[in-house]
């Protein structure tokens, strides 16, 4: 059985503490919400930190709002039960209530929360694997070593972001709010990715995800999520496609998006898919045009379940269903 490290647990009971806390004992301290991913990674010893700053108790991060002027606003600590299962976010936007839903199993999606999701760490074969396999390897340039085991001669990690939400809250346009010693600041989720598997985020050490801000969809907007797992009752993705696509009253599209993921160690925007859509009325000939333009783009790596050959594939094939699930799908209401 593996076993959690020892380590002190010290609730925040407002954001301003936990800044404060996370400040004060610096990289010996991490935060946690849920806990679903922290304390899996801690008991592997791929953290060790001496202090953990629990955010649940801080009752201010925990909501869900949403109205027509200013859209969809997620307190970091709303559950992604909570979320999979909102009218306002199932209504208008569809896509993250399945990317929510998607997510683990029920009891962890319980306990999870949106703020964890978006800054779950970035994941490896190479990496997520337990103190004794890891040293008998030789370790990875994430973590006590200096090579990158999927690449030797990367200068980078290349451990792929598997977050199920992130890649629907970029094609919603989605902004992180940020609370750090330095005071609030917010970033368009773009933004918010490295394209680095150690250094993930463009948050600092001692800021908190406090919530998180997406604009309203618009009329005739539809979007979907499409996840390919090794397991479908539970499991990270080894392939995200998250698609938008806003027509006008003629059918044709004026907008869209689409984001891969668990193919880089950040949310991969595939423009050259959004163009091929653009301009159309969504037929046949523009989503295989869109979903090839995904293919082009997505160039798996063997840093996860399945073998490269059978990602690179999928991500055609699940390019498509997405395409094909927001030409035919309802417009947000």
């Amino acid at each position: 059985m593996l076993r959690l490290p020892s380590f002190t647990y010290v609730p925040a009971r407002t954001a301003d503490e936990a800044v404060e806390l996370l400040a004060a004992h610096g990289a010996d301290a991490l935060p946690v919400s849920g806990g679903t991913d922290l304390y899996a990674n801690m008991k592997q010893r791929l953290f060790t930190p001496k202090v953990v700053v629990g955010l649940r108790p801080i009752a201010s991060l925990h909501f869900i709002r949403y109205n027509d002027v200013t859209g969809l606003t997620l307190g970091a600590l709303a559950s992604l039960s909570e979320i999979a299962q909102s009218g306002p976010v199932r209504r208008h936007y569809p896509a993250l209530a399945a990317a929510a839903a998607s997510v683990s199993t029920p009891q962890l999606r319980n306990m999870g929360t949106i703020g964890g999701n978006v800054c779950v760490d970035t994941r490896c074969n190479y990496y997520n694997q337990n103190l004794d396999w890891r040293k008998a390897l030789g370790y990875c340039m994430k973590k006590d070593g200096d090579v990158c085991r999927v690449a030797t001669s990367s200068p980078r990690c290349l451990a792929v972001n598997s977050s199920d939400t992130a890649p629907v809250l970029q094609v919603y346009g989605a902004r992180i709010h940020l609370a750090g010693p330095g005071g609030e600041r917010e970033i368009p989720i773009e933004e918010f990715y490295l394209n680095d598997g150690m250094r993930a985020w463009a948050k600092q050490h001692s800021e908190i995800v406090t919530r998180i801000s997406i604009p309203p969809p618009g009329e005739r907007t539809r979007s979907a999520y499409r996840k390919l797992r090794l397991r479908n009752s539970f499991d990270f993705p080894i392939l995200g496609v998250a698609a938008l696509v806003r027509v006008n009253p003629a059918g044709e599209c004026v907008h869209a998006r689409l984001v891969l993921n668990a193919v880089a160690p950040k949310p991969l925007e595939v423009p050259a898919a959004a163009q091929a859509l653009i301009g159309t009325r969504l037929d046949d000939a523009a989503l295989d045009a869109g979903a090839d333009a995904a293919f082009d783009a997505g160039k798996p790596l063997d840093n996860t379940s399945g073998t490269i050959p059978y990602r690179k594939r999928m991500v055609r094939v699940f390019a498509r269903r997405a395409l094909a699930d927001v030409a035919s799908g309802p417009g947000s209401s």
